[in-house]
């Protein structure tokens, strides 16, 4: 699987939220798929249609990540 990057500060490490407010460390691919970082993880009940990256400010859909 090949990551997707911030378009802001080029790290890979995203995370999404759920209606509490939880969060859940994410990658996303080259198709826009998002994936958990850990197996044992769900993305149930998580908004994957809106990344946080992890590096800096900027969040979006998965689809305005940038190749490496």
């Amino acid at each position: 699987m090949r990551k997707m990057l911030c378009p802001q500060c080029k790290i890979g490490a995203f995370y999404v939220k759920n209606e509490k407010g939880d969060r859940c460390l994410v990658y996303v691919d080259e198709n826009g798929e998002v994936y958990t970082k850990y197996p044992t993880d769900s993305l149930e009940g998580f908004d994957t249609t809106v990344v946080y990256c992890l590096g800096c400010s900027w969040s979006g859909s998965p689809k305005r990540l940038i190749k490496y």
